[in-house]
């Protein structure tokens, strides 16, 4: 039975395997929660999209669904919310998984929409993320990501003294995150960043500057800690 359903959840993930030391009531008890999630994710049908093989954990929600496109074997934790109030829309490639509780948003005001979001292929993202696309958020492929992390692609204006800084406006430049990075958990990207390919950023910092590919990154503000280096 194992070998069966490994080769199904193999057609998502080429290169997954079950541990040796795994047990059966662990793995019917994940079984028939995957089951669950692959039910709530046919029932976009009732919406005219094709679900394309996705999981859907408990009380996702959709704003702007017709902007919001993705590609085979999505996976939405429990509670996740996405909104695509924006000029481009949500774009998910094939194998994208953000965890529980996280909230994909373009933007939140009427008035001033955002531009997008875009994640590509083969891409984890844990728990309690927020991910803003006000002036534009593109993720490359094969990113893994830990926990609460956050990037903000806007900064309020505040020069005026006499203004209230709610008033006064906000700058977009867009945050940029390369392929094949390792992004550990708590950690923040501010906006105009762009992070090259391959680059680690370390827990719990904060990234207000940009970076080139192969960097490993940490720090409260970050900073390049060393190079990785081909051996």
């Amino acid at each position: 039975m194992k070998s069966l359903f490994e080769k199904l959840i193999q057609c998502r993930n080429p290169h997954f395997h079950f541990d040796p030391n795994l047990n059966t009531a662990a793995l019917l008890q994940f079984l028939w929660i995957q089951l669950g999630c692959f039910i709530r994710g046919s029932m976009l049908l009732l919406r005219w999209r094709n679900p394309k093989g996705m999981l859907l954990g408990k009380s996702v929600t959709f704003f702007n669904c017709s902007k919001i496109h993705w590609g085979n074997y999505l996976k939405l934790g429990n509670h996740v919310s996405l909104s695509a109030l924006s000029k481009k829309g949500i774009l998910l490639g094939n194998n994208v998984s953000i965890g529980d509780f996280s909230r994909v948003i373009v933007s939140t005001s009427l008035n001033h929409i955002g531009d997008h979001i875009t994640i590509g292929n083969n891409v984890g993202i844990g728990e309690f993320a927020y991910l803003g696309g006000a002036g534009g958020l593109t993720i490359g492929d094969d990113c893994i990501v830990g926990q609460y992390w956050s990037c903000h692609p806007e900064n309020h204006l505040f020069d005026d003294l006499e203004v209230p800084i709610r008033l006064q406006g906000v700058s977009r430049k867009g945050i940029k995150i390369g392929n094949n990075c390792w992004i550990g958990s708590k950690v923040t990207v501010l906006d105009g960043v762009a992070i090259g390919n391959g680059c680690i950023i370390a827990a719990g910092s904060v990234v207000t500057k940009s970076f080139p590919d192969n960097c490993i990154i940490g720090g409260v503000p970050a900073k390049i800690i060393k190079e990785r280096n081909h051996v």
